[in-house]
């Protein structure tokens, strides 16, 4: 199993959108993606789930966690880096279980110019200390809401070609 997470709490968001083309696109090449909205969160994970306690809550998603063996990250921009509940919910999964040797895909998104490149170097610094290793071809997706059609499609040709071509780099890695 493999897990791809919109990387926001934030209700109806681009990264979701972004999170559910991939969806699709990777179970076109035939493997199983489930998907996770940090949306699902507990509320209360910054008093429930840190430190080693674990929630009732949180026991799904850890099991998710736990039983992926890929990750593609969808990650906004969120004042120049990515969301502080990202890092909260990896903070909140069991260490070194979750993520250790797994393997992961980063996605850059904003609606301003650079795509999250940024965010995405601070999270792969986070991926590396958690000894993820991480697929090298990144997306960085800016101005996301001129990317997406009515449909949530993406709907420039070289954008698709782009996210095609690490989509197709996933399911080798």
């Amino acid at each position: 199993m493999n897990l791809i997470i919109s990387g926001t709490n934030r209700e109806r968001s681009n990264s979701l959108k972004i999170a559910k083309y991939y969806q699709r696109e990777l179970q076109r090449n035939g493997e199983s993606w489930e998907l996770l909205s940090l949306s699902d969160l507990p509320h209360d994970i910054t008093v429930t789930d840190l430190y080693g306690k674990r929630s009732e809550a949180f026991k799904p998603i850890q099991s998710l966690v736990s039983a992926a063996q890929k990750f593609v990250f969808i990650i906004p921009e969120y004042n120049g880096s990515f969301p502080g509940i990202l890092k909260v919910f990896i903070d909140a999964c069991s260490f070194p279980a979750s993520f250790f040797h797994k393997k992961a895909a980063l996605v850059g998104v904003s609606t301003g110019k650079y795509g999250n490149i940024r965010g995405v170097d601070h999270f792969t610094g986070v991926c590396n200390y958690m000894r993820m290793h991480v697929l090298p071809l990144k997306i960085h997706l800016s101005k996301v809401h001129d990317e997406l059609d009515n449909d949530d499609q993406l709907i420039d040709e070289l954008t698709t070609k782009f996210v095609q071509e690490q989509i197709d780099e996933i399911a080798r890695f």
